[in-house]
Parts: structure tokens; C-alpha cells; sequence
């Protein structure tokens, strides 16, 4: 459940080389490309979209004026390489931003953290008290729910340098933390996720949710089906888990959108590559064994259906990506 923090060789694409060079904490400790610019897509969605999915309104501080600045510049140039076409239209920076975060940045992000977010507030109605947030980066959900302190605990787990930098950044605002926030700092190089968790004080007999987001995607198969092998070992019976997957089509000459094989491209440049998917219709039996029942799995028409029916601000289900719903049976 890490991403890959080390840089690419050959050419890199100008827009993840530069936009994010002046964020200290990738300069000093090469973290996550991924983890800022999913926070910037919450941020973005959360002070420009015309009708919320998801509405993350923290997500902005975690960025200072010259880092935005600098990201929003190289994003809305990237528009050249996604869509020349409409880029060429674009009559200043803003424009060309706002259409690069609606075919590239927004759809996917915001969509998936809604869902995972929905889920959660269902499973709290059946006793949930738990909820992990797996590869966190710079998730806000503890700060922006403090009215669930005392109902559900919040633990954070993502690599050291990625949650190093969200403490020091935190530090910078001066938040106060949450009490029901725990951050579990994991290099799962090195260690496991039922020991990271075991010397917490996640309670392996409470009911828990675990949200899985952003991340199969720079995984294996293997080590996918490895991970809910290990959500199912440490949760009791009644626990559920959320992840998102592209499906194989994505990794397919021919069959991969454009969208997809550029987005590819990009990752594969700085470090951070796209390992694979899962066929949706053989994806409860292929994770059969990782001792869980698929409960949801949403194709994109479904989240489309879901989300961005009836909008009109261009805003659309992300094409291969799906969610789906695990639970222990």
C-alpha cells in the first residue's frame, strides 16, 4: 500500500517535475508526487466546484501561496499535453486550469472520497467505531468531522516521509490535533500492516472500516490480495474495507482510453508507475481467497450514474476506475 517515492529516469514531464518543486518536503525527502496532488484535487474541487461532491475545504492549507501558485501554473499548462485542442482555446491560466482539473484532476478523486466516506457513515449505523485510513497522505477527515470525537477513532497509516511532512505542516498551522486521531507511520518495506497496527491502539475486536484509496493502482496483484488478506486478520467479522482499482482494459493496447495512457505515461516518468488491474467481472473471484465478500463493486457508468448525473460543469465519471465495497463475511 506505499507508492513509490523515488524519481524516474529519462525525460520527465515538465508539469510533475516542476509543479511541486518548490514543496520542501519533496525537495528535502522525496515524498509522494501523488499524495499532494490528490490534496490539491480535493482543494480545487472544494473552492470551485459549482455543486460539491465532495467538499474537502481544509485541503488548501496544506499548501502555502507560492507552492499553489507554482502547482496551479504547471497544472494549467499540462492542459497542452492532455488536450491541445482545448488548451489552445483557453484564453488565460484559470480557464486552462479549470479544464485540466475536470478531465485529469477532480473526477476521480473527489468521486472516490465521497464514496468511501458514504460507506462510512452506513457502516457507523451498524456499530463501526474504527475507521483506517490506509496510504493517508493528506486526508482531513479527523479535522473536518470533530463531531464524531468520542464515537469513531481515526488512524492514519502512510509512509514516515509522507506523514512526516503532514505533522510538519500541521505544526505550521497551528491545528490542534484531534483526540481521536492516531498516525501510524508504516514502511511496509520493512514491516507489516498487522503489526503496525498491533502496537497501536487499534482494538482488533472492535468493528472497523478501512479506506484503501489511490493506491492498488501502483500495486500487484499479489500484493493487493496480500493486503486484504491482512485487513481480514486483524478485523472482526462485520468489518468492511473500500478501494478503488482500474480495470485491465486500462493496460490494454487498443482498449485503454486516452486519458489513461497519458496518465500512465506521466506516472511512469517520475517514479510512481501503474502496476495493473482486475477484471470487475471475476474480481470477487479473484480476491476469493483474501477472506472477504465483495458487497459493492461500481463500474464507472454506476458512478456516473451516481454522481455526476445531471451536471453540467463537465465533470464526469473517471473512465476504468472503479470502487467496490468489501466486507468480512
Amino acid at each position: 500500500m506505499t507508492r513509490r517515492t523515488d524519481r524516474g529516469t529519462g525525460p520527465s514531464y515538465p508539469i510533475l517535475k516542476n509543479s511541486l518543486s518548490k514543496v520542501k518536503y519533496l525537495k528535502q525527502n522525496k515524498g509522494s508526487l501523488t499524495a499532494l496532488l490528490t490534496a490539491y484535487a480535493r482543494a480545487y474541487h472544494a473552492v470551485h466546484g459549482e455543486a460539491k461532491i465532495f467538499d474537502d475545504h481544509l485541503a488548501y492549507h496544506f499548501f502555502t501561496a507560492e507552492e499553489r501558485a507554482d502547482l496551479e501554473r504547471n497544472l494549467a499548462e499540462s492542459l497542452k499535453f492532455f488536450d491541445p485542442e482545448r488548451a489552445a482555446s483557453c484564453p488565460d491560466q484559470a480557464s486552462a486550469l479549470a479544464w485540466y482539473m475536470r478531465i485529469q484532476g477532480c473526477p476521480a478523486t473527489i468521486s472516490r472520497s465521497r464514496y468511501a466516506e458514504d460507506c462510512l457513515e452506513t457502516a457507523m449505523q451498524k456499530g463501526v467505531c474504527q475507521y483506517v485510513i490506509l496510504g493517508a497522505g493528506m486526508d482531513t477527515f479527523a479535522f473536518r468531522r470533530p463531531d464524531l470525537s468520542g464515537r469513531l477513532e481515526v488512524f492514519e497509516i502512510d509512509h514516515p516521509l509522507t506523514q512526516a511532512f503532514k505533522l510538519s505542516r500541521l505544526k505550521e498551522l497551528g491545528w490542534e490535533m484531534p483526540g481521536h486521531m492516531h498516525f501510524i507511520p508504516v514502511d511496509f518495506t520493512k514491516e507489516n500492516l498487522a503489526g503496525a497496527l498491533g502496537q497501536s491502539s487499534y482494538d482488533p475486536g472492535k468493528l472497523s472500516f478501512f479506506s484503501w484509496l489511490g493506491v492498488t493502482i501502483y500495486l500487484d496483484r499479489a500484493e493487493v490480495i496480500a493486503t486484504l488478506r491482512a485487513i481480514a486478520g486483524i478485523a472482526p467479522a462485520g468489518s468492511q474495507v473500500v478501494f478503488d482499482y482500474l480495470d485491465t482494459d486500462a493496460f490494454t493496447p487498443g482498449k485503454a482510453s486516452r486519458q489513461v495512457q497519458l496518465m500512465r505515461e506521466i506516472v511512469q516518468r517520475v517514479g510512481e508507475p501503474l502496476k495493473g488491474g482486475f477484471d470487475p467481472d471475476a474480481l470477487a473471484a479473484d480476491l476469493a481467497g483474501a477472506g472477504m465478500v465483495l458487497q459493492e463493486n461500481l463500474s464507472p457508468s454506476d458512478i456516473e450514474k451516481r454522481y455526476f448525473l445531471g451536471r453540467t460543469d463537465g465533470y464526469h465519471a473517471a473512465g476504468h476506475m472503479h470502487f467496490c465495497l468489501w466486507g468480512q463475511a
